[in-house]
């Protein structure tokens, strides 16, 4: 026997588009979708850990680099304005009582104020007279930890060394 084409009076026809009169039976329902499984947000926070795990000790690097340029950077500036203001007031050297803070005292001051004379880590610029880098004296910052000595962010940062 020859199995025949069902037809639009046949109850087992369906169009594409057409309601069936049948109902569907339930396990066949697409639940809708409201919320991530459990799965999906394990696999997203594995994921977000694992760039966390690469990304967040580069970025430590990178701010700690930030700063140490920025301490070189704000050394050599300070010991501009110490020669400006040696030739300004006409003295051929520091005198071993020399403050870094008449740089922001009187009525011209050479610095805007005396945050200037603190390091990125917060800890005051030194002038170490005569210095050990230059012939004269030297702006030094000890590093994150204020003491002399140290490596990494702990190192030492004087003017005019690289």
């Amino acid at each position: 026997m020859l199995a025949s084409t069902p037809t639009a009076t046949d109850p087992s026809f369906r169009t594409p588009n057409a309601e069936s009169p049948l109902p569907r039976p339930t396990g066949f329902r697409r639940a809708s979708r409201r919320a991530f499984t459990l799965i999906e947000v394990i696999v997203a926070v594995t994921i977000i850990a694992i760039l966390a795990a690469i990304f967040v000790p580069r970025l430590g690097r990178f701010i700690s680099g930030a700063k140490e340029n920025r301490a070189r950077s704000e050394a050599a500036q300070l010991a501009q304005q110490v020669r400006l203001y040696l030739t300004e007031n006409g003295l051929s050297g520091v005198s071993d009582d020399f403050d870094l803070e008449v740089l922001v005292e009187g009525d011209d001051p050479y610095l805007p104020n005396v945050k200037a004379l603190l390091d990125p880590w917060g800890n005051p610029y030194m002038l170490v007279i005569p210095g050990e880098v230059n012939f004269d004296f030297d702006i030094v910052s000890f590093g994150l930890d204020g003491q002399s000595g140290g490596e990494g962010e702990n190192a030492d940062i004087t003017n005019g060394e690289k």
